[in-house]
């Protein structure tokens, strides 16, 4: 309560607001990448989707046979 102190949510109070997922989900992977601009670049080629409906599809994988390269 005093002014300039701390703020911090927990995340069980993250979870219940309506982007709180997508926060927590960001800030753990903030903390694996690099600190820095390279960082912050990877940061941002993030996307979080709610469900298993996205727009960046699988590309068309083929199964590989290393066998026949004997």
């Amino acid at each position: 309560g005093y002014p300039g102190g701390q703020r911090f949510n927990t995340p069980a109070e993250l979870r219940k607001r309506p982007d709180g997922m997508d926060k927590i989900i960001r800030h753990a992977v903030k903390g694996m990448l690099p600190k820095g601009p390279l960082g912050r670049h990877l940061l941002d080629n993030l996307y979080i989707y709610d469900g298993t409906e996205h727009k960046h599809e699988a590309q068309q994988p083929k199964a590989i046979d290393i066998n026949q390269y004997k």
